[in-house]
């Protein structure tokens, strides 16, 4: 796993221009004069700005003094964009670019008072559409109860949204706002951990943390949170969470876009470094040990040293074996019930491969030998293959380089018949090969 968290958070924000008509408590009237001059005026502006946006209303919203260096008098006009769109205040400067802030920005001040230079045409009064829309573009995993302009840089657009259950994301976006180019969102978890000069205003850091513990209730099995950290982003799409548990132990949860924890990863089994809330080698040692008594559970004398964890089969743990003497094994073990070891050579006919600890064929030798093969160490295997009836199939070599066999088995641990690679064909290892 990356455990990225957050990439660099200086953000040089700019605030909307002075220059705008600040709205009244009650909607205003726009005066005519300014829409049959914006109207005019707008489309040609939008388009030297670069602006996604099919104007549908707009107004001469203003006109500043003139700059004594340039001599330039900057304007100001607000345009709508239609149904579901979010509107803009565009700046004009002379002969340089348009300066372009969204309605969000400008009607959701940062500092959550009401806005002194805000978008007052009617389209864009009611902004909930284009919102909710921006939210499902970043992945947001909610509808938003509120928002908050941040601001902008020159080539983003920072906005704080926060879900009914009080979950919050600054979701940055593209500058000029277009609702068709890509946007992220990140948890304001992060935010709250960085020292950053981007935070999260909306809520507050206690009913996010209430919700990052709920999480904990759905891991499995479930922890009793005694510490938790947000860890990021993953590179599955995924949100980790690291919790240490009131039972010493720890786990990393991974949560989805809707909320849900789709896997939880034991502290024990999981690279060096990666939990920094429990000790990993303590439960490491735990889990080692745990194993061994699972394996002598399931009948095998297994001492585990070292172990690593396959992905989950169902309700089954399936975990590869080191054992004290350096030979390898899998484990598969139940929820509930007996498990199941298969020494190296039987667990490739279960779909699983050794890789940690030596391959033992000790098993395989042992098969033979119960069709009176026993002329046959087994040294090497090929691989699995399924017969047409269902059986499965696995070539061996035999340590003194003579032509070895082909054991078939009804399940992993009941051989059928072997037959001898000169009878039964296909033989691909070396020594198995027909000579000249």
């Amino acid at each position: 796993m990356r455990l990225g968290l957050l990439a660099a958070l200086f953000i040089a924000v700019m605030a909307p221009v002075t220059a705008m008509a600040a709205p009244a408590a009650k909607p205003p009237t726009v005066d005519s004069g300014a829409r049959k001059q914006g109207m005019a005026d707008a489309p040609a502006i939008v388009q030297a700005a670069g602006v996604d946006c099919q104007v549908s209303d707009a107004r001469f919203a203003g006109q500043g003094g003139k700059d004594p260096k340039t001599g330039i008098a900057p304007k100001v006009y607000e345009v709508a964009c239609g149904p579901g769109k979010i509107g803009f205040l565009i700046q004009t400067n002379g002969t340089n670019p348009p300066n372009v802030y969204s309605c969000i920005v400008a009607n959701y001040p940062a500092d959550q008072k009401p806005p002194t230079n805000g978008c007052i045409l009617p389209a864009n009064l009611d902004l909930s559409a284009g919102i909710a829309a921006l939210a499902q573009k970043a992945k947001v995993p909610c509808t938003p109860s509120q928002v908050r302009g941040i601001g902008q840089t020159t080539s983003n657009t920072i906005i704080e949204a926060l879900c009914p259950n009080g979950a919050g994301y600054i979701i940055t976006a593209s500058a000029p706002l277009s609702l068709t180019k890509d946007a992220q969102a990140l948890n304001c978890l992060a935010y709250d951990a960085a020292n950053a000069n981007v935070k999260c205003e909306l809520g507050s850091p206690a009913a996010r943390t209430a919700l990052e513990d709920k999480l904990a209730a759905q891991a499995t099995p479930p922890c009793a949170v005694k510490d938790h950290r947000f860890i990021g982003l993953l590179t599955d799409g995924t949100e980790g969470y690291e919790f240490a548990c009131t039972d010493g132990k720890g786990v990393i949860l991974k949560v989805n876009a809707q909320g849900q924890v789709t896997q939880t990863l034991n502290c024990a089994n999981v690279p060096a470094g990666s939990c920094t809330l429990t000790d990993s080698r303590q439960a490491s040692a735990e889990q080692a040990g745990l194993y061994t008594k699972l394996a002598k559970a399931a009948g095998s004398n297994c001492n585990v040293t070292r172990y690593a964890v396959f992905p989950q089969q169902g309700d089954k743990e399936v975990v590869e074996l080191v054992c004290g003497d350096g030979s390898g094994a899998i484990g598969m073990f139940p929820a509930t019930g007996k498990g199941t070891v298969l020494d190296c050579g039987h667990a490739l006919l279960a779909g699983f491969k050794c890789s940690l600890g030596k391959a033992d064929y000790a098993g395989l030798t042992a098969d033979l030998k119960k069709f009176n093969k026993n002329d046959c160490a087994v040294s090497q295997t090929g691989s699995p293959l399924k017969a047409p009836d269902g059986t499965l199939r696995l070539e061996v070599a035999c340590a003194d380089g003579l032509p070895g066999y082909v054991i078939n088995y009804t399940d992993p641990n009941t051989p059928k018949e072997a037959i001898a690679c000169a009878f039964a064909g296909n033989c691909t290892l070396p020594t198995n090969k027909k000579k000249g």
